[in-house]
């Protein structure tokens, strides 16, 4: 187990009513941590904490914050909750994130809306939270979650893209701060879900498809993951394994490499020959 997670120590869960957080929330409540849930909605964090007590937490180990990590006033105000009530935070998880479309020409008008959330929201996150989990000397860990759609930016979705690509780059150079940081025992990690059931992803459809994995089964590969030095924590799932995830990206890169035109995988001179990529 990592050290940031033993018993009694003290998990921030952004994005944590829901999905993926709350999944982790339940795992961490499991392993007793004291858990924070961070969200939107009273109602939805209401039910959240009732879930976790349902599975045995105890009343004082879970908290729940109203948040929108798009604003960095409340996300200020998140950690000065979590801090005065129960001291320093040994797990971070930036995991807010929405996904509601977009278009290169913004016809939706919500790429600030995005890149607040998406993006700006996991730097702020781990701004604020950081400097605190370091000073205390304890044992810490922050993950952010990313996505594949940031590696190998597919068309369709260009301002989650771009929001994505932003989680990425900035965890990199976190991860990177972090371990030049002397006397510091706190790390970053990249957490890259794969084809995930939640409602982020549900598309009002009421039953889990056959290729996507459930919450529970991801986070109990980034918790696998957690044990070890992975950093970039790339999850499979039902439809894609991990060998073509592999390809994909460096398919990607090769774009830069070999001069070939951007988003090559999805042009008419290059389509096929990234078939035959993926079958060597």
């Amino acid at each position: 187990m990592h050290p940031a997670l033993e018993r009694g120590g003290v998990a921030v869960i952004t994005g944590g009513a829901s999905g993926i957080g709350l999944a982790a929330a339940r795992h961490l409540a499991r392993q007793g941590l004291r858990v924070c849930l961070a969200d939107l909605g009273d109602a939805r964090l209401a039910a959240a904490r009732a879930a976790l007590l349902a599975e045995g937490a105890a009343e004082d180990a879970v908290m729940t914050v109203p948040t929108d990590v798009g604003e960095r006033a409340q996300i200020a105000a998140l950690a000065d909750r979590v801090t005065s009530t129960w001291g320093a935070v040994n797990f971070l998880m930036n995991n807010a994130g929405m996904q509601p479309g977009s278009s290169i020409f913004d016809a939706e008008g919500n790429w600030d809306r995005i890149i607040n959330v998406n993006m700006l929201g996991v730097i702020r996150g781990s701004q604020i939270f950081a400097p605190g989990m370091i000073a205390s000397g304890q044992p810490g860990l922050i993950v952010n979650t990313g996505s594949k759609q940031g590696i190998t930016t597919p068309p369709g979705d260009p301002a989650y893209n771009v929001s994505k690509a932003g989680v990425k780059v900035f965890t990199e150079a976190l991860q990177h701060a972090l371990r030049n940081t002397a006397d510091c025992r706190v790390e970053a990690r990249l957490f890259i879900p794969g084809f995930v059931f939640t409602p982020l992803t549900a598309a009002g459809r009421t039953e889990k498809p056959a290729g996507a994995w459930t919450p529970d089964e991801v986070v109990a590969f980034l918790f696998a993951a957690l044990e070890r030095s992975d950093f970039y924590i790339l999850c499979p799932d039902n439809e894609v394994d991990r060998a073509t995830d592999e390809k994909r990206i460096l398919w990607a890169a090769g774009d830069i490499v070999e001069n070939r035109p951007p988003l090559s995988r999805w042009h008419p001179e290059y389509s096929e020959l990234f078939k035959e990529w993926l079958k060597i």
